[in-house]
């Protein structure tokens, strides 16, 4: 497993918003959790590519 970058705590709220949203649509916590962890990977790998 990939590790997860350091997160500001306004990073770490706005995750954790996404997530909240993500369950209130009915996903569950994992799925949600794995889906957000994703998406910060896939975006700080960007940003190393840029």
């Amino acid at each position: 497993m990939s590790s997860m970058p350091r997160l500001t705590h306004e990073e770490q709220q706005v995750a954790a918003d996404r997530i909240h949203a993500l369950m209130a649509q009915g996903m569950s916590s994992g799925e949600a959790i794995m889906l957000v962890a994703n998406e910060i990977r896939e975006r700080e790998a960007s940003k190393k590519d840029d």
